[in-house]
C-alpha cells in the first residue's frame, strides 16, 4: 500500500507525455537491423491486456500506411498448440515485462515457423527479449503502479518509430505527435468533473472507437475494470449497432474516443445518435477538444488515453479505491 493512494498511478501518468515524445521519435536503424524487413508480406502482433489494446491501435496505422496485413495471434496458438506457418512474416510481440511464460513461448515458436521476431517491451533483459532477433526498449522507466499508463502510450510511439523506420514519410507524424501530447501537460478535457460523475455513478459503460480509436476503447475499457471496478466494455462503432445495442434498455453510460479521422466519423456519428435515442448517457472525447488537431490517427489514440487516464486514476479515488494496487491484480501475470 502506498501512503497516499494513487500516489504512484498519478506520478506515472504525468511522466507519459514525456515518455511518449521521447521514443516516438527515437531513430530505430540499429535496433532493426538484425530484421530483413524487406522480406515482411504480414504482420501478427502477440500480446495481452494494455499491450494487445495497442498493438490494435497500430495495426490500423500500420496497415493504411504500408498496405501490409496486421492482425493478431492468440499466445496460445504457439504455447498450448504447435503454431502456425510463418514463412515471410514478423512476429510482434508486445510485453511490458517480456517476462509472461505464454508469449515468451510464442516468440520462440514464431522463429521456430520461420518468422521474424521483434519485441516491444519496457524490460530490453527479460525472457523475451533474449529469444528475439530484434527488441525496442520503450525507456518509460520503472512502472510501480498496477495499472499500466505510461508504459501503454511508449508502446503506441514505439510501434509509430517502427513504422517510421519502414516509411520515412510517416516520420513528420510523429514529430507532430510528439509535440501535440506535450502540449497536453498544461490541457484537460473540458467536461472531466461530468465525465467523472457519470462513471462514478455507472452500472454499466459501452467504450466505443472506429480505426485506431477501437484499440484506445479496448485500453480504456480495461483500466476502468481494473482500476475503478467499473464494468466496462469496448466496442466498434459499428458493432455496437448490433446486439449490444438491446443493453441500453438498462442505464447505460457511453465513452465515444474520436481520433478525428475523417473516414470514421459518419459510423461514430450513426452510433452516437442511435445511442441518445434509447436513452444512453453519452460522452465524446476528441483531440480537438485540447485545441490538438493535424496528429495521425494512432497519435490521436495515444492523446486520448493520456487525456483519459487521469479521470480514470480520480474515478477510483472517489469510489474509495487504490488505483495503485487493485486488490486481486499483480504487476506481472503469468499465463500459459
Amino acid at each position: 500500500m502506498t501512503k497516499t493512494p494513487g500516489s504512484i498511478m498519478r506520478a506515472e501518468i504525468n511522466e507519459a507525455p514525456a515518455r511518449f515524445a521521447a521514443m516516438v521519435q527515437r531513430d530505430l536503424t540499429s535496433a532493426l537491423n538484425p530484421l530483413s524487413l524487406d522480406k515482411v508480406r504480414a504482420i501478427y502482433s502477440v500480446a495481452r491486456g494494455s499491450s494487445d489494446a495497442a498493438a490494435n491501435i497500430l495495426s490500423y496505422e500500420i496497415m493504411a500506411r504500408l498496405r501490409l496485413p496486421m492482425t493478431s495471434l492468440p499466445p496460445s496458438v504457439f504455447s498450448l498448440g504447435n503454431g502456425v506457418a510463418m514463412e515471410g512474416t514478423l512476429g510482434l510481440i508486445l510485453s511490458q515485462s517480456g517476462a509472461s511464460s505464454d508469449l515468451v513461448q510464442a516468440c520462440r515458436g514464431i522463429a521456430e515457423n520461420g518468422g521474424q521476431t521483434l519485441l516491444i517491451t519496457n524490460s530490453a533483459a527479460s525472457p523475451a527479449s533474449a529469444l528475439a532477433q530484434a527488441t525496442i526498449d520503450i525507456g518509460a522507466g520503472p512502472e510501480l503502479a498496477i495499472p499500466a499508463t505510461k508504459s501503454v502510450v511508449a508502446t503506441i510511439a514505439a510501434g509509430m518509430a517502427f513504422l517510421a523506420r519502414l516509411d520515412a514519410s510517416y516520420r513528420p507524424a510523429c514529430e507532430m505527435a510528439a509535440q501535440a501530447m506535450l502540449a497536453m501537460t498544461t490541457r484537460t478535457i473540458p467536461n472531466k468533473a461530468a465525465l467523472e460523475a457519470a462513471l462514478s455513478e455507472a452500472g454499466s459503460v459501452f467504450v466505443i472507437g472506429r480505426g485506431c480509436g477501437y484499440g484506445a476503447a479496448q485500453e480504456m475499457a480495461l483500466k476502468l475494470k481494473e482500476t475503478a471496478a467499473i464494468h466496462a466494455e469496448a466496442y466498434s462503432a459499428s458493432e455496437v449497432l448490433h446486439g449490444p445495442l438491446q443493453l441500453a434498455s438498462n442505464p447505460l453510460t457511453v465513452l465515444i474516443l474520436d481520433t478525428g479521422e475523417n473516414r470514421v466519423q459518419d459510423s461514430l456519428n450513426t452510433a452516437e445518435t442511435r445511442l441518445r435515442g434509447v436513452g444512453a448517457r453519452v460522452f465524446r472525447i476528441s483531440p480537438a477538444d485540447f485545441g490538438v488537431t493535424d496528429v495521425s490517427p494512432a497519435g490521436a489514440a495515444a492523446i486520448l488515453l493520456a487525456a483519459l487516464y487521469p479521470v480514470v486514476h480520480d474515478v477510483t479515488l472517489q469510489l474509495g479505491l487504490n488505483p495503485d494496487t487493485p486488490e486481486n491484480l499483480a504487476k506481472i501475470t503469468d499465463t500459459v
